[in-house]
């Protein structure tokens, strides 16, 4: 079930030196986090007024540089010891924001009521999987249309602009990855409950 989320082990070694960079810099995770947000918005901004396929380019590197910043944020608390609950749930805060950016970049380009299906339904795999956790199960990532996924999509998107299909994909994607999530889930607490 762990679709593209399969590749974070070694996206993670990738990044390695960029982590130790930022350790030695004392860069502190929260400002990743936000940095994240920033790409978020420079990846929708491209997609809303680039036409495609140039727009496919820059929303790449703004995607790849805010999956780097979601990849990194974390590590350094954790290598820095600087782990906090504050971090953590501005972490989560700040990956729910840059998907829902994201997605706004298809707000010029699809009808509404299509790009807050896609966004409501991007947002039901991640609130699975902290409901679960918060439950005492293990935080489930990945999945058919995980975040990386989604990123993908987005970069489909601007590359062909094939916005409304695209919006489809992810949002059925995502409805199936949130459900996937929550079977699993069920049958795990399940299990823990009768134990």
């Amino acid at each position: 079930m762990n679709g593209l989320y399969a590749l974070k082990p070694w996206y993670a070694d990738r990044l390695s030196g960029a982590r130790a960079a930022l350790v030695r810099r004392e860069v502190s995770p929260d400002t990743l986090t936000a940095a994240g947000v920033v790409c978020a918005t420079g990846a929708a901004a491209a997609l809303a007024w680039l036409p495609a396929p140039v727009a496919a380019l820059p929303v790449a590197v703004f995607l790849a540089a805010r999956l780097a910043f979601a990849n990194l944020d974390g590590a350094l608390a954790r290598d820095t010891g600087r782990t906090t609950r504050r971090g953590a749930l501005l972490n989560e805060l700040g990956d729910r924001a840059a998907d829902l950016i994201v997605l706004a970049g298809f707000l010029p380009l699809a009808p509404l009521w299509l790009v807050a299906t896609a966004g409501l339904a991007a947002t039901l795999p991640s609130w699975i999987s902290l409901a679960g956790a918060a439950a005492g199960a293990d935080r489930l990532n990945g999945g058919p249309v995980g975040k990386t996924e989604r990123c993908a999509l987005v970069v489909v998107a601007a590359a062909t602009g094939a916005t409304v299909p695209v919006l489809a994909v992810l949002a059925a994607g995502s409805v199936l990855t949130a459900g996937l999530r929550l079977a699993r889930l069920w049958r795990e607490l399940g299990t823990a409950g009768a134990r």
